[in-house]
């Protein structure tokens, strides 16, 4: 006579429960990065609509469409395809590239302060630019493809001299890289003439103004070909931020994280040979998606934020004093330096020492 063993009931029940609870735990933070990611590309849409729309002149929703669609009309046709919409979709392709380098960056390196701003990759595409404009007579496409050989060659530099470590040595060395090649950039701009003072103080400030439509097709086809590809390898970005130990003990490789670097880099270089240097959207970017998804990382959010910063400081820029027009990357400075001072003063940068 065989005795027939069946599983205890308490047993499944206990499962189901954890099962449930595991559940609710994960529905929980997908629902507030779903969230986050709604509010923010709902306040792209607002802030990409006032810089189009409106402003010193004002055109209608039914105009724009009109517009768009190849109809002629007068003053308006010109504003918007000259100046209004170009401005508008350039600030949106440099935030969102400048959004989702700043947040590899801070990740990968998990350090808060690990932006291309302050480590002087956005210095090394303008030096290498003025270089390029002022001694050597480039324009164009040309000088957009100096600065992102010059931001590359000093991401290399930074890294080597650095070597493995993350953290405060690799933003000591990134500081140090970014005041040699501001002491290129003043030098060269002491030799440049009248005519390409404009160009020069264009790479200097960062600014979406006067580029035509060439250059946004080409980032834009860059950013197509570039963001799925980023994309896919940072699915593991999360595992990332335990540290390298942590990392490899899960089956992703330290070789992830220096792809991930290296699309940070080329990212912003290719922003940065499009608009300049916007100062402080990559280092703002992320805290501020972090911050609204309850400290977790999230690329798409970042994008966006970086995205609405920079397409809001445009507007901003332009109408904010009469009759004059400012850079984007004055305004980004105004709002970034101070930000970065509040995070020094609150100790938080970085989340453990190199």
């Amino acid at each position: 006579m065989t005795a027939t063993l069946r599983p205890a009931p308490v047993a499944v029940t206990a499962t189901a429960e954890a099962l449930d609870l595991v559940r609710s735990a994960r529905r929980g933070p997908r629902r507030r990065h779903l969230l986050v990611v709604g509010g923010l590309a709902v306040l792209l849409f607002l802030a990409f609509s006032a810089r189009v729309l409106l402003g010193d002149y004002t055109i209608t929703v039914p105009d724009f469409f009109r517009i768009l669609a190849g109809a002629d009309i007068p003053g308006a046709g010109y504003i918007l395809m000259e100046s209004k919409l170009p401005r508008a979709v350039l600030a949106l392709l440099a935030g969102l590239a400048l959004g989702v380098a700043g947040a590899l960056f801070q990740t990968t390196l998990r350090n808060p302060l690990a932006s291309p701003d302050i480590i002087g990759v956005n210095l090394g595409a303008s030096a290498l630019a003025v270089v390029a404009i002022a001694l050597w007579g480039w324009h164009g496409l040309s000088v957009s493809a100096a600065a992102i050989v010059g931001a590359v060659g000093v991401a290399l530099v930074v890294r080597l001299v650095a070597g493995t470590h993350g953290g405060h040595r690799l933003i000591l060395v990134g500081i140090g890289a970014a005041a040699a090649t501001q002491s290129v950039i003043q030098y060269v701009f002491t030799r440049v003439d009248e005519y390409d003072a404009q160009l020069v103080l264009r790479w200097l400030t960062g600014s979406v103004n006067g580029v035509d439509w060439s250059t946004i097709r080409l980032l834009a086809v860059a950013l197509a070909l570039m963001l799925p590809v980023t994309w896919w390898f940072a699915r593991s970005l999360r595992i990332s931020e335990l540290g390298d130990d942590a990392a490899a003990g899960l089956g992703v490789s330290s070789a992830r994280g220096q792809l991930l670097l290296l699309a940070g880099v080329l990212l912003c270089a290719v922003s940065v040979a499009a608009a300049g240097p916007i100062a402080f959207v990559s280092f703002l970017a992320g805290p501020i998606a972090r911050g609204l998804n309850a400290g977790r990382t999230t690329l798409l959010g970042s994008a966006l934020a970086g995205a609405v910063t920079v397409v809001s400081a445009d507007y901003v820029g332009d109408y904010l004093i009469p009759d004059t027009n400012l850079p984007v990357g004055v305004v980004t400075g105004a709002v970034g330096a101070p930000f970065l001072l509040w995070l020094l003063a609150r100790g938080r940068t970085g989340r453990r020492a190199a």
